[in-house]
C-alpha cells in the first residue's frame, strides 16, 4: 500500500525501487503516489513523478473523448430507446473477397480505451480491442456478403445485405440504429445516419473493428489457398503486388469480376 510509505523516509529507496513501485500500481494511486514522491529531490524520482502525470494527463483526454463518443447512444436511450446499435462495414474497396459488416449494441455510458475508426488502429490495437468489444457488448452480430453477391447485385446492394445479415444475428432486434453515413434499405427501425460515424459514435466504431478483424481474418486464410496475391498484406485490396499476382496467375475464385472490367489479364 502506498499509504505504508511516509514522506521522510522515500529518499532511502534506490530509485529502481521506486520505478517498481509506480510501474504496480493502479492509476487510481497515480496522484497518492506523486505526493509522496515529489519531494524527492533526485531528478530520476521528479522524472518518474512527470511521467504518472503525463499518463493522467492522456487517460482524462481519452475519458473525455470517450464521453463524447457515448452522445449518441445515449441519447437515444434517453428519447426511450431500449436496444441501440451501432454499424459498420469493411471491405467495400478491395478487388477480391466479402464485405463484411457487424452490428454491436452497448450498455449506456460504456468506456472501452482506445476504441476508435478501425482504420485509425494497427492491426494490433484492432485485435486487442476486438476481445474487449466482445467481452463488454451487451450484443453483436457480424454479417457477410460474398464476392458473388457483390459482382450480382452490384457493392452497395451487396453491403446493406451483409448489413442486414449482421443485424438479423443480434440476439435481440434493435429498436434503432445508429449507421455510418447510410440508411439501410429494408430494416424497419429508427435509424441515424452519421457522418463519419466511426470517429464520433462507440458502437460504430466497435462495429467497424469487428468487420475488420473478421474479414481481415478471412484474407489470411484467402492467401493460404491462393498464395501468389499477397492477400495476408493487401487484404485483396489493388496493391502492385495484388495486380502483378492477376497478370502471372489470373483471378481466383473470390475475385469481384465486376471490380476488374476494365482490367487485362
Amino acid at each position: 500500500m502506498l499509504i505504508d510509505y511516509k514522506i521522510e523516509e522515500t529518499s532511502k529507496l534506490k530509485t529502481k525501487e521506486i520505478k517498481k513501485i509506480s510501474d504496480e500500481i493502479s492509476e487510481e494511486e497515480y496522484l497518492e503516489f506523486v505526493s509522496i514522491f515529489r519531494s524527492d529531490d533526485r531528478k530520476s524520482v521528479q522524472a518518474i513523478c512527470d511521467r504518472l502525470l503525463k499518463k493522467l494527463e492522456k487517460i482524462h483526454l481519452e475519458d473525455e473523448r470517450l464521453k463524447k463518443m457515448n452522445n449518441y447512444e445515449n441519447s437515444a436511450y434517453n428519447e426511450g430507446f431500449i436496444y441501440v446499435g451501432g454499424v459498420d462495414e469493411a471491405g467495400r474497396g478491395p478487388l477480391a473477397g466479402p464485405v463484411v459488416a457487424a452490428v454491436v449494441v452497448f450498455d449506456p455510458h460504456t468506456k472501452i480505451r482506445g476504441v476508435n475508426d478501425s482504420k485509425k488502429l494497427s492491426e494490433a490495437k484492432r485485435n486487442e480491442l476486438y476481445k474487449e468489444i466482445i467481452e463488454k457488448a451487451k450484443d453483436y452480430g457480424i454479417g457477410i456478403a460474398d464476392h458473388k453477391e457483390i459482382d450480382k447485385y452490384n457493392i452497395l446492394n451487396a453491403t446493406y445485405m451483409a448489413m442486414r445479415r449482421a443485424i438479423s444475428n443480434l440476439k435481440k432486434a434493435p429498436d434503432c440504429l445508429l449507421n455510418d453515413a447510410v440508411k439501410i434499405p429494408g430494416v424497419d427501425v429508427k435509424q441515424i445516419s452519421i457522418i463519419q460515424g466511426d470517429a464520433k459514435s462507440i458502437s460504430i466504431a466497435a462495429a467497424s473493428i469487428l468487420a475488420k478483424v473478421t474479414r481481415d481474418q478471412m484474407m489470411y486464410e484467402y492467401d493460404e489457398l491462393y498464395p501468389g496475391y499477397a492477400f495476408s498484406s493487401n487484404k485483396g485490396y489493388g496493391t502492385s503486388d495484388h495486380y502483378a499476382g492477376i497478370k502471372r496467375l489470373g483471378i481466383t475464385p473470390i475475385h469481384r469480376h465486376s471490380f476488374l472490367k476494365n482490367f487485362e489479364y
